[in-house]
This record gives structure tokens, sequence and C-alpha cells, in this order.
């Protein structure tokens, strides 16, 4: 070796050794110590610390001698990924109410809104609203069928026309160029209900050109559950593109214990490649509008034709015989009681009664006939958002465990005492890692933590986030797996979770000890579809 190559060499072996401790003692913008790391991969946690940079993961593991501007001990309690909500309803209130708290302290850092096929159109215009009011979480949008089919076609019972088709396409093709995540389906709802399968098939192929996913509140979780299921399925496996059957349940009693069958559909067209997935919220209660109970050709052209429906004394009568047979077979769960009222804004008076409350007080006896009678009267006067107690404790645990099973609230941002909401809105996480997890050891913790964060992110297409790595996007949970659990409960369902203690959101805290910071970093998600031609 010549004398200047060794002398290089020896010089590079110094500066080494001088960069090796400046390297140990790296400084971070936010240090959390002693935490056990639940990664989010459904991985066994392990002891370690996790080192933020910006809105990064700069560093995990072992860190002795770093140090940061901000240091959080996490004292032995659980660090995670910011939680996924992937079917939320958020954006009528989000604005409103930025901090998102009832979201913020399940530990919930990104809600996907734009479900069971509604969603502004175009999408540009809201998200550009959503960065400028500045929230306490990440924002991400499915495109509505619903929306884009009463955007051509209006609330009408019928086919598309090959033109009203192509229009369709376009605005399905604008929403995902937008930033979509996929297309979301109610075939349950206006105007959805009216849609034929062949029409989704050919706006979900759009959707796919994307790398878009379908997400769908299907046409029937009751009587019909296991079409509905193979129709969901089959808008996957025809469009081309990835498929899940959202809030997963079993409605009325001709349903209950059917969702053995509905998860042995869906293995097996995964089994033959059909990429199909689920997503649930831990409850026996529905929640939706009253006209939940009213029969699609009773709503057609919305609500002022199903207005003068009412008046014609034979239509009415078929009307309120068919609402009758929801109450005792379907969301009615075969009682009026079952039916709880949760947000009137006509009479809030009636928020936390049912059905059959309603129904003695308008000197009836709750029968079915008369509770539906009850029904249509209520539906004249203004409406209301219900509660249908008509799912079973067994099928919500079958469904939770398969492994292909997301969690989702189906909520909404709230204010604090606003109505009688449903408990989800408060409490879905925790009371999976509370109460099914913890108490009932139906789920290993890192893999109900894995339901809630890399496997929706992964079926987003959300590689940044939901899971802890370095490079990650920062959105991170401490959280006390001995306490977390939701406190909401039917009735009385303005409760806060406990047992969240830290939420981090690319990189800020939001939620720190316990306590609102005011902090509101949350951003716009774009799909894989953004900006492209």
């Amino acid at each position: 070796m010549n004398v200047r190559l060794y002398i290089l060499v020896r010089l590079g072996f110094a500066l080494a050794l001088l960069a090796a401790p400046l390297a140990a003692q790296e400084t971070y913008d936010v240090l959390i110590r002693n935490g056990r790391i639940v990664d989010g991969a459904g991985n066994p946690w392990y002891r370690g610390d996790v080192a933020i940079r910006g809105d990064r993961i700069a560093a995990m593991g072992h860190l002795p001698d770093a140090t940061a501007a901000k240091t959080i001990d996490a004292g032995g309690q659980i660090v995670a990924p910011g939680f996924v909500d992937i079917h939320n309803h958020s954006r009528g209130r989000l604005l409103d109410v930025p901090d998102a708290e009832n979201f913020i302290r399940q530990g919930v850092t990104t809600i996907v809104e734009g479900n069971d096929g509604s969603s502004p159109l175009p999408l540009a215009p809201f998200f550009e609203k959503f960065r400028r009011t500045r929230v306490a979480l990440n924002y991400a949008s499915f495109v509505g069928h619903g929306s884009v089919r009463h955007e051509v076609i209006g609330d009408d019972d019928r086919l598309a026309t090959p033109e009203e088709l192509d229009r369709m396409r376009a605005l399905v093709r604008e929403a995902m160029q937008q930033g979509a995540f996929g297309l979301s389906t109610g075939l349950f709802y206006l105007p959805g209900v009216f849609a034929p399968t062949e029409e989704v098939v050919e706006l979900a192929k759009v959707a796919a050109e994307y790398g878009g996913m379908h997400i769908s509140h299907m046409r029937d979780e009751t009587e019909g559950l296991l079409d509905s299921v193979a129709e969901t399925i089959r808008i996957g496996e025809e469009g081309g593109l990835p498929t899940q059957v959202t809030h997963h349940k079993a409605i009325g009693v001709p349903a209950h214990g059917r969702s053995a069958e509905t998860l042995a559909l869906i293995e097996a067209a995964r089994v033959r490649g059909v990429d199909v997935s689920v997503d649930q919220y831990p409850y026996t209660a529905s929640h939706t509008g009253l006209t939940a109970l009213f029969p699609g050709w009773a709503q057609e052209g919305g609500r002022g034709a199903m207005l003068e429906r009412f008046v014609a004394p034979e239509t009415r009568e078929r009307i309120r015989a068919e609402v009758a047979r929801r109450i005792e077979h379907d969301r009615g769960g075969g009682d009026a009681a079952n039916v709880q009222f949760s947000n009137c804004a006509f009479d809030p008076s009636l928020n936390g009664r049912t059905l059959a409350d309603a129904t003695r007080d308008a000197g009836r006896e709750p029968d079915f006939l008369n509770a539906a009678e009850t029904a249509i009267e209520i539906v004249e006067k203004g409406s209301c958002q219900a509660i249908y107690h008509a799912m079973k404790e067994a099928d919500v645990e079958r469904i939770m465990a398969y492994p292909g099973t997301m969690i989702a609230s189906d909520g909404g941002v709230v204010d604090f005492g606003e109505g009688v909401p449903h408990p989800r809105y408060y409490g879905t996480f925790p009371r999976v890692l509370g109460r099914y997890t913890r108490e009932k050891g139906l789920l290993r913790l890192e893999d109900a933590v894995r339901k809630m964060t890399s496997l929706p992110a992964g079926r987003l297409g959300l590689w940044d986030r939901g899971l802890l790595r370095p490079g990650m996007m920062a959105d991170v949970v401490i959280l006390d797996d001995g306490a977390i659990l939701d406190t909401s409960e039917f009735g009385d369902s303005h409760r806060y979770a406990v047992g969240v203690e830290v939420v981090i959101v690319n990189g800020l805290a939001v939620l720190d000890g316990g306590a609102m910071t005011g902090e509101r970093p949350g951003r716009v998600l774009l799909g894989p579809g953004a900006g492209k031609p």
C-alpha cells in the first residue's frame, strides 16, 4: 500500500470513530422511551424507543443516548401506530368540530369518508376546504356511487342509458384523478337500490384503472344476506379490483347465525383469487335513518314523492304493511322497542326513546302495524336517525375473529352532547381493545391492533402509515392496555373512551397526557390515481 493511500485509509477510520458518538447522540423532535411496541404488523410486542423527526419516524429500538426536544416516557404502556378508520361519516361535522375529540380519544389518526355510496362531487373543492380549515386528524375519501348516480339520473328507478353510463364513468374517473381511494356503494340506499349489479361493475372498472378499491354497504343485510355478499364479491371479481363488505353484520332473526356462511363465501372467493375483505363495528345494533324501515319503491323520487304516496290510502296501507314486516323480521328485530331514536331534529324529546314509546304516546299498542303507522307519521314530520337493536353477539364475535376483518366505526365527528348518537361514535376502537381483547380474550392484542392499522392502511394503499417503522409517517398512539375501554352506552352515549394517553398525528401531539393540545396537523390523503390522466 502506498503512503498516500495508507494515510487516507487511516484518516477514514479516524473520522468514522469521531462520527460514531455523534450519531449515537442524535437529537430528535420527539422521543418516546420505555414503550411496549406493537408495530401494527401482528408481531409480538417488544420493549423499545421510538424517535420522531419532523413528520416521520426517524429511528426505533434501543436508543439510550438519543435526546429530543420533547421526551415522553411511555412507562411500559403500548406504543402503536395511529388507528385508521376505513368507514367513517364525518364530513358533515368535521369542519365545524375540527378537533374531532371523540375520535382522537379513541386513538384514531386517519378517517376515510365517502362511504355507503355518498360523497361530495367533485371531491377537489371539499379537499381544499378541509386544508383551509385545519383539523386534528388525516382525511381520505371514496367516491360515492349513489352520489354519481343521483347527479346523472336522480332518484329514479330505471336503468341508465349508454350515454348516462358514460357520464357516470366520467364522474368516477374525475374523482379518482382528484384523489379518491376507490368506489363506495350503498345499494341499500336511494338511489343505489335501483342500480343493477352490471352498472356498478362498469364503474368499478374505472376505479380499478387508477388502483382503487370497492367498498359496499350491501343491498341486503337481512334475509338477502348471502346474495348480497355474493354480489359484493362479483363486483370485485368482474370489476378487477379489491372489494370489501363494509360494516359486516347479520340483521334480524332470519339472518342470525348466517355469518358462518358469509365468511365461508368470502374465503371461497379468496381461494379462487378474488381480493375480498371485511370491516366491522363491535356492536349488536346498527344506526341509520328511520327510512331504513321503508321499501325503496316508496322512496323513489325523493322525500317529496314519498310524502305524496303517504296521502293515497291504498299506497299508505301497502307501505305500512311493509314497514310492519321490517319491524318484525328485519331491522326491528321483532319488537318496536328495538328501534331507538338517536337524533330527531323536529322533536328532540324523542332522542333516546323508542318506536314503541312513540306508539304508546300516540295512544296505540305497539304492535307491528301500529308501530309502522307511527313510523310513517314521524317521517311525515321530518324523520329521525335511529339505532336498531337487531343483531346477535355470536355473529359479532365470529366476524371479528376472522383474520380478514378490519375495525371501523361507521360513526362520525360529533359535538359533545348533541343528540343521542350510537356509542360507536365514541367507543369503537377502545371497545375492541378493552372488551373483546383484554376481557374476553377473543383477539390477541397484536392482532387487534393490526385490524386497526396495517390491515386498513394496506387495503387503501397507504404504504407510509399503519406500521411503526423508520421512514413511516409519525402517526402514533400510546395507550394503557390494562385500562383502555369504551364508556359510551346506548341512550347515554356522550362519554369519551378511557385509556388512550397520547396521540401523535404527522409528528405533532394532538393528545398529550390525556389532554387535548389544540394542535391540528391533519392532512388530506390522496388515493393512488391522484394527478393521473
